[in-house]
């Protein structure tokens, strides 16, 4: 399944840095949030590839399901972001991934996170972590086992970019920590995946196809991604009263929880 995931992902970064060096047209969604045409080409290149190769199992992709396509999602289904961190790309950063991932009774047991413009990938699955590094011809030219850290007693926190909140800010001040990196998109589980920091607190909204792909690889690293309950997360969470379907609660993502 991986492989298909590679091959769809790294199919759609293609498209995704063409239309980079072209500059992206940029539209609003109905909720505000911004899309371009680099979203959309990545989804259906992602969606075709998908199709053809995994056809039996239900894809739910964020543009699609912006449109309102939607299908059944009880027992197994796939999670697609076909850009992550549009904000990101729109301003010219590097720090905007592609992502895949197969969900299994609630649990994200297989992902792939792909950032084109910085040549890098990330799958993970019961097989483990892996970080792959991806030359211009769009190729894999290495692959590197990745593992968590163990979280020292001065850890590094990694928040949003874009989406910072003054409820995470309070969270690494009341915990006193200090060390702390800015990024952008899924890339933030793949850094807590290969060792690279210590924890991601996100108080604020996301979606599932934002997280799945690299909550996946980061358990597949010795990770995990807790509820502000201590329970990990979920996937597939629709018909819930007064809650928009497929949204994730706060949690925070831990390397290798203390």
């Amino acid at each position: 399944m991986l492989a298909i995931f590679e091959k769809a992902a790294l199919d759609a970064g293609r498209a995704i840095m063409e239309i980079c060096r072209t500059g992206p047209d940029v539209r609003l969604k109905q909720d505000q949030s911004p899309v371009t045409e680099a979203d959309e080409r990545a989804e259906r290149i992602i969606l075709a590839c998908l199709s053809e190769s995994l056809g039996a199992i239900p894809v739910v992709a964020e543009e699609s399901a912006a449109a309102g396509r939607i299908p059944e999602t009880a027992g197994s289904f796939l999670l697609v972001d076909p850009l992550d961190g549009t904000r990101e790309f729109v301003g010219g950063h590097c720090d905007f991934t592609v992502n895949i991932a197969f969900i299994e009774t609630g649990r994200p047991v297989a992902g792939f996170v792909y950032a084109p413009a910085l040549g890098v990938a990330y799958a993970g699955s019961s097989e483990g972590a892996f970080k792959l590094t991806v030359d211009d011809e769009f190729r894999v030219s290495e692959r590197t086992p990745i593992a968590a850290r163990t979280t020292p007693a001065h850890p590094k926190a990694l928040i949003s970019r874009s989406h910072n909140s003054p409820a995470t800010m309070e969270y690494l001040n009341a915990n006193d920590i200090t060390d702390r990196g800015v990024v952008g998109s899924s890339l933030k589980f793949c850094l807590l995946a290969e060792g690279s920091a210590d924890l991601y607190p996100r108080f604020g909204c996301t979606m599932e196809w934002d997280t799945a792909a690299g909550d996946a690889l980061l358990r597949a690293a010795g990770g995990v991604t807790l509820t502000l309950d201590g329970l990990p997360l979920t996937y597939g969470k629709r018909g819930r009263p007064g809650l928009r379907d497929f949204a994730n609660p706060d949690f925070i993502a831990w390397g290798k929880k203390p």
